[in-house]
């Protein structure tokens, strides 16, 4: 047992670890622009600054989950945290796009273990159920802040410093962290015994990369581009070897038992599709504020945070006294119910709308999915061992990773198809504006102001007007997809109990039993 100062001491800075990466992530959009005036970067380069911390933590999240089990949380959370300070500093102050990319990788390798490492360790310090229910809620809604508050940060420091500025904010908090971590942190010895199979990190590396690739460049080039297909080919032959090789070897990286388990497959497949989903609310109202409506970063940021305060509302307040009334599978689908009808409300948003009318939808979209991801997070922490919780972490953050991913790419190709379908331009448009006013909002701003200003302000009205119907669509999709998600869990989490009991040490022991 741990004493309450320690629990919530190990709590805060679970959650200051996981407040960082989420702001770093969020205000590098707002930095490119800045950075790239001073390092010029190419166009490719500029893209590779964005993705390379997402690919870095993406494909090493489950070869960190399972070194964590080895070598113990609190060890593999300060060596992280040393590593993504260093790693900002260098972020902060690098001279060329080539050294900032590789900083950016290098961010990915430590935000790795952070995340994992975090819900182990609360998973180890909170005991009563009752309790790390309410802590994974806070902790995920948390999470949900940091990345509402990253506009408003970065935008602050933009406006005062150099782009740097928003990356060098990191070292001092994780120094902070770093120090208070060794001595608040619990020791806790090596939760799996064995030598990491070196074999399978690769595998699950190019599996998971693969698939991640494949899918944002389906995205940005269309299903018709050669790489991806082999992209994605690569990363489910490299998925399902890893798979294989873990039911032969005696030391896995992962115990794929723990998919056996009702509540920890139902759960994470329940993650997969709900951020899949959630994706509309940050990607497509961040465009909408800022391009359609022409907000700053910062009064878009602000304007999103109501969402996030739903969030952690959902998560720390409702669902943890919901579990205990109605049981986790419908806590999950009124959660997603919830959040489709707050998606739906968006549907009667245009470019006239008032901002406090936009509020309900906001709080309820926020509400909802806090409610659901907060209870199949913390169903996933309680029905593996705490030997393998890092790892069972690790599978539940890489399979979100690759919701958002198919979320950013399959809503984002709605929108873009609904606004090019929408997008009447006026007959004298020259080609090539029309062209790339044809391409996104963010070109037919660029080639408005290459116009008279009569033809011009033509351009920009018909472009956000179909803007705004290629959200809806997108919105629209988002609804169907939550209330779908909602009927996948009551069927998946349907034999979870309220209350699960501490998992047996074998993680093969099959389900856990539903409650009598």
């Amino acid at each position: 047992m741990y004493s309450s100062a320690r629990k919530w001491g190990t709590f805060a800075i679970c959650c200051l670890l996981a407040i960082v990466p989420n702001i770093d992530m969020t205000a590098l959009n707002q930095a490119v622009p800045h950075l790239s005036a001073d390092l010029h970067p190419s166009a490719t380069q500029i893209l590779w600054i964005a993705d390379a911390y997402g690919f870095a933590l993406a494909g090493l999240l489950i070869t960190m989950g399972g070194i964590g089990d080895r070598i113990g949380h609190k060890k593999l959370l300060l060596m992280g945290t040393a590593l993504f300070a260093a790693a900002s500093a260098v972020t902060a102050y690098a001279p060329s796009a080539e050294l900032l990319i590789a900083a950016r990788a290098l961010l990915g390798v430590a935000g790795a273990t952070l995340m994992p490492s975090g819900l182990s360790l609360i998973r180890r310090v909170f005991t009563d159920p009752k309790e790390r229910t309410m802590a994974v809620g806070i902790f995920s809604g948390v999470g949900g802040l940091a990345v509402g508050l990253g506009p408003v940060i970065g935008g602050a420091l933009l406006d005062h410093f150099w782009w740097g500025s928003v990356f060098l904010i990191n070292v001092p908090i994780m120094l902070v962290a770093l120090l208070a971590g060794s001595v608040v942190l619990p020791e806790a010895r090596a939760a799996v015994t064995g030598r990491l199979d070196l074999a399978s990190v690769p595998l699950s590396i190019t599996g998971v990369l693969g698939l991640v690739y494949a899918v944002k460049e389906a995205a940005a080039h269309g299903l018709d581009e050669p790489k991806v297909a082999v992209a994605a080919v690569a990363g489910a032959v490299a998925l399902a070897a890893f798979w294989f090789r873990q039911t032969r070897i005696a030391e896995p990286l992962i115990d794929v038992r723990l998919f056996r388990r009702a509540a920890f497959s139902g759960s994470v497949g329940t993650n997969m599709f709900a951020m899949f989903a959630l994706v509309a609310q940050s990607l497509i109202f961040s465009l909408f504020f800022q391009l359609a409506l022409g907000w700053s970063p910062l009064k878009a940021g602000l304007a999103g945070l109501p969402g996030a305060a739903g969030a952690m509302i959902g998560g720390a307040a409702l669902a943890p006294p919901l579990i205990g009334a109605l049981g986790r599978a419908r806590v999950v689908a009124i959660g997603m119910l919830v959040a489709a009808g707050g998606f739906s409300l968006f549907l009667t948003v245009g470019l006239d709308t008032s901002y406090w009318t936009m509020l309900p939808a906001m709080l309820l979209s926020g509400t909802g999915m806090g409610m659901a991801l907060t209870t199949t997070a913390d169903t996933v922490l309680a029905s593996v061992p705490k030997d393998r919780s890092g790892a069972a972490s690790a599978i539940s953050e890489t399979a979100t990773e690759l919701g958002g991913a198919l979320g950013m790419a399959i809503l984002g190709s709605v929108l873009n198809a609904v606004y090019r379908d929408a997008l009447h331009l006026p007959a004298n448009v020259p080609a090539p504006a029309a062209s790339a006013a044809r391409d996104s909002l963010a070109g037919a701003f660029e080639a408005a102001s290459a116009l008279p200003g009569r033809l011009g302000g033509q351009v920009l009205g018909a472009a956000r007007g179909a803007f705004v119907d290629g959200m809806h669509g997108a919105l629209l999709c988002s609804a169907g997809l939550a209330a779908l998600v909602a009927v996948f869990a009551l069927v998946t989490l349907r034999s979870v109990p309220k209350v699960i009991p501490d998992a047996v040490e074998d993680a093969g022991a099959g389900p856990v039993p539903a409650a009598k």
